[in-house]
């Protein structure tokens, strides 16, 4: 099987933008400002991150382009979880009328299959749906089928110079071989596994 390729990718995607959107969903508007295990990142500016950037992003790579560098420029607002519904939507129906065998250009040069592009986004909204679920304990049980493909993918596919401070993920954390699969996913992008949620949790970082 090629690196790039992943079951059912389409339906994994799907999973995890409905498991994402239900974490978004049963966040409260208090929680805010909350810290989460991203560094630097507040609640609010993960969410940002997610509905104004990775959800406007993936769309346009979804139909086969480079992503835009302004998106960023808008803000989440307060109704995060309608809009993150609604992005999910859009960009579940750009996949589903894709060509995932069209060949695209890759940043650093040369060509792969469309669909070589689905497992970062099952993968980021994957991991970013355990740092908002661990940011501010809302009572949602977690996938771990999709943490299991996230943590598969991200191990073939992602490279030691893809870490750093400045790209959003650390070293790796190592965590016991028992522990649960959310747990390792964790570890392996450079999270605190026993990050505590909380407004005071900043120290425990």
């Amino acid at each position: 099987m090629p690196p790039h390729t992943i079951p059912n990718p389409l339906q994994f995607l799907g999973n995890a933008l409905n498991q994402c959107s239900e974490v978004i969903s049963s966040i409260a508007a208090s929680q805010a400002t909350w810290p989460t295990p991203c560094a630097d990142w507040s609640v609010q500016d993960l969410l940002h991150h997610l509905v104004v950037q990775d959800l406007h992003n993936y769309t346009v790579m979804a139909r086969g382009h480079h992503i835009d560098p302004m998106a960023s420029t808008a803000t989440v607002g307060a109704d995060w979880s309608t809009r993150f519904s609604d992005g999910a939507a859009l960009l579940m129906r750009a996949w589903s009328t894709a060509d995932l065998s069209a060949q695209v250009a890759l940043p650093g040069g040369g060509e792969a299959p469309l669909r070589s592009r689905i497992g970062l986004q099952i993968a980021e909204f994957t991991v970013h749906s355990w740092d908002l679920a661990k940011a501010t304990g809302v009572p949602v049980i977690l996938d771990p089928v999709l943490a299991d493909q996230s943590l598969a993918w991200s191990q073939r596919m992602m490279k030691p110079e893809y870490r750093g401070l400045d790209r959003g993920i650390g070293p790796e954390v190592q965590v016991p071989l028992a522990s649960d699969a959310y747990t390792k996913l964790a570890g392996w992008f450079g999270r605190n596994p026993h990050f505590q949620p909380g407004p005071r949790a900043a120290s425990l970082r």
